[in-house]
């Protein structure tokens, strides 16, 4: 029998192993050390006495990783193994979520393609804002001078007026600054570029609209792929963001996941 209860005490290697069941077979599949699926669920705001996970026995068969700040909680990841699937088990601790999280609004992304998943989040109520995009760059070989640099103890706050779009959740200041990861930002003060150096994530890159269009978003990116020595993943642009998509096609950077944001009142 299933039981239904928190994720309280339980380790993240018995959680890694969960979560790299479950999507072991998903269009990006998971094989996530330990330290990586812990660096990655703490900045989103994780919080085990929130989340919900289903039990086999001791056997942990299904979870949802919730996050909370402020009014509004976020779905860091909802699975289920393969050898328990089609039993109902999402719904059951989607539903769990939706009853006890003590938010107003609750928020997830579903890989476009996922259709399965999609279709239950609609049914339980979720409605989606917008469409979003990931992209991969490679740098390459062209160094053109730059007065770009790392920038020590530098207020991320003063770069928000920049950007053109609402971040997601892990794309947010606050979640930046959650990180376990120390977060490397390069720039100056008409733009800048935050780098998680060990898997080459930029979650916040602005440039004033002053200064676009003059080589400085190709420099920043440059920069922050050296830095990291492999490739940069810009996560989660919105498809209405017109001018940052373009840009990226026009560096040569690669489209490689499309998201479905989604939100429910509670």
């Amino acid at each position: 029998m299933i039981e239904i209860r928190n994720l309280v005490g339980l380790s993240f290697e018995t959680l890694t192993a969960a979560f790299n069941d479950a999507f072991s077979d998903y269009d990006i599949p998971a094989n996530y050390p330990v330290e990586y699926l812990r660096q990655l669920v703490t900045r989103r705001g994780f919080r085990p006495d929130l989340a919900v996970g289903a039990f086999d026995g001791d056997r942990l068969v299904g979870f949802v990783f919730n996050c909370l700040d402020g009014d509004d909680a976020y779905n860091s990841g909802t699975g289920v193994v393969i050898s328990h699937r089609r039993q109902g088990i999402a719904r059951q601790l989607m539903q769990r979520s939706i009853e006890t999280l003590p938010a107003k609004r609750y928020w997830l992304e579903v890989i476009e393609t996922n259709h399965r998943a999609h279709a239950l989040y609609r049914e339980l109520g979720f409605e989606e804002p917008r469409r979003l995009q990931s992209w991969k760059y490679e740098t390459t070989d062209n160094r053109k001078p730059t007065t770009l640099r790392e920038l020590a103890n530098v207020h991320l706050r003063d770069y928000e007026p920049f950007l053109d779009m609402r971040p997601s959740w892990q794309n947010t200041i606050r979640s930046i600054e959650r990180a376990a990861e120390p977060y490397v930002a390069i720039g100056d003060e008409r733009a800048i570029a935050v780098l998680f150096p060990s898997n080459g994530d930029i979650p916040l890159l602005a440039v004033h609209p002053d200064a676009r269009r003059q080589g400085l978003g190709t420099a920043l990116l440059d920069l922050a792929a050296r830095r990291a020595a492999k490739p940069l993943r810009i996560m989660n642009i919105e498809d209405e963001a017109r001018g940052i998509n373009a840009f990226l096609d026009h560096i040569g950077a690669t489209r490689f996941v499309r998201q479905i944001e989604m939100v429910r009142a509670l």
